[in-house]
């Protein structure tokens, strides 16, 4: 053997030739001489490693699904700040600092919720319980309609429908007796508070944390990375900003419409009801005018047929002209884009999955196009 060969054949067994014999007082390290390396060709190194690597992934999803509903909080509360931020943004354009900002921007929405609460929450509680004790009323006058009287004969809809509303305690069988209410109304109230806080923090470190995460990018595409990031953030927050303004004009409208109607009694309910229901996309507003429209049915024809020409009118300038304009600035959406997102996030995450499915689907299609898009476009 060649002195070249001899001297491949040591530096390839870790210093050491394994064909010449070697005393233990000349070893190179005091732990004993170091044998061959693990073969990484070998079945059993693949089929190990995969395993390490699929029991990783499996741990991984339970522990992600064991904090779902914190990590809904999260989401929900990011969302919320994002929606905060423009105004945050447009006080620091004055010549406010951040902090200022986002105390009076917190102030502000406090305050008109605080006002809310004590102006508008007694008047819907009345309206409310008004609506609970006419409802058996009204379904005795649908009863005098033929083909409802037809549906009731054969599957009883209602009798049940009446006697679910005249028990009193119907709500705590929803919930499961008056323990569960309890629980279920302190676990919302915990959830408020979780996500207030989370709010206010996500909008008073909103920057530093963004920056944070950008710093994780290559510093090549730091700049693109952030850029990118920024859009979205506002998308999310101009979409939330969005959504609110347009619930705000379906609940105002409603309320002046049904003031004139032979519901004014319960305007104010109803109107708040139409305004939470508008905030989910595509069926909100169609679901809070059936709701309106059954209504008013009961108490009088003529003004359900009223209420049906006013939504369906209502909807149309609301799709074609409210929703496009305030929208035009955050997200820009085909309308079969919106009714999937929308569909697919229902599914997934039931109501908040719908809310949040458009911004998330903006995202997504931004990325594709400046990421994916380029890059296909560059080979």
């Amino acid at each position: 053997m060649s002195t070249s060969a001899a001297a491949d054949g040591v530096q390839e067994h870790g210093g050491v030739d394994p064909a010449t014999p070697v005393d233990a007082d000349s070893d190179p390290t005091p732990y004993g001489t170091p044998g061959r390396p693990f073969d990484r060709r070998s079945p059993f190194f693949y089929g190990f490693v995969g395993g390490l690597g699929a029991l990783t992934a499996f741990l991984l999803f339970k522990s992600l699904t064991a904090i779902s509903s914190v990590l809904m909080l999260v989401v929900v509360a990011f969302f919320l700040a994002a929606g905060l931020n423009p105004a945050v943004e447009a006080l620091e354009r004055r010549g406010l600092r951040r902090s200022f900002a986002v105390t009076v921007v917190l102030v502000i929405a406090f305050v008109a919720l605080g006002l809310f609460l004590v102006a508008i929450v007694p008047v819907i509680t009345d309206q409310v319980t008004a609506i609970t004790k006419n409802a058996p009323a009204w379904l005795d006058e649908l009863q005098r309609n033929k083909q409802i009287q037809d549906l009731n004969r054969e599957y009883d809809v209602i009798d049940k429908a009446k006697a679910y509303i005249e028990d009193g305690d119907f709500l705590s069988g929803l919930f499961g007796g008056v323990l569960g209410v309890g629980l279920k109304v302190i676990s919302a109230l915990f959830n408020l508070f979780v996500i207030i806080v989370l709010t206010l923090y996500f909008l008073a470190s909103l920057k530093t944390t963004t920056g944070a995460i950008y710093k994780l990018a290559p510093a090549s595409r730091r700049e693109r990375v952030s850029k990118l990031g920024d859009k979205v953030i506002a998308n999310i927050g101009g979409y939330v900003s969005g959504a609110f303004i347009v619930a705000l004009c379906a609940g105002l409208s409603s309320l002046v419409f049904l003031w004139f109607t032979d519901i004014r009694e319960y305007a104010v309910a109803l109107a708040f009801v139409v305004a939470l229901l508008d905030v989910i996309p595509m069926i909100g507003a169609t679901i809070g005018a059936v709701i309106v429209s059954a209504i008013a049915f009961a108490t009088d024809v003529k003004t359900g047929i009223a209420c049906v020409i006013f939504y369906v009118v209502y909807q149309q300038i609301e799709n074609y002209v409210i929703y496009p304009r305030v929208m035009s600035k955050s997200v820009d959406l085909p309308g079969a884009v919106i009714v999937i997102a929308a569909l697919v996030g229902a599914g997934l995450l039931g109501v908040v999955g719908a809310l949040l499915a458009i911004p998330v689907a903006a995202a997504v299609l931004l990325i594709l196009r400046e990421v994916v898009v380029k890059q296909q476009d560059l080979r």
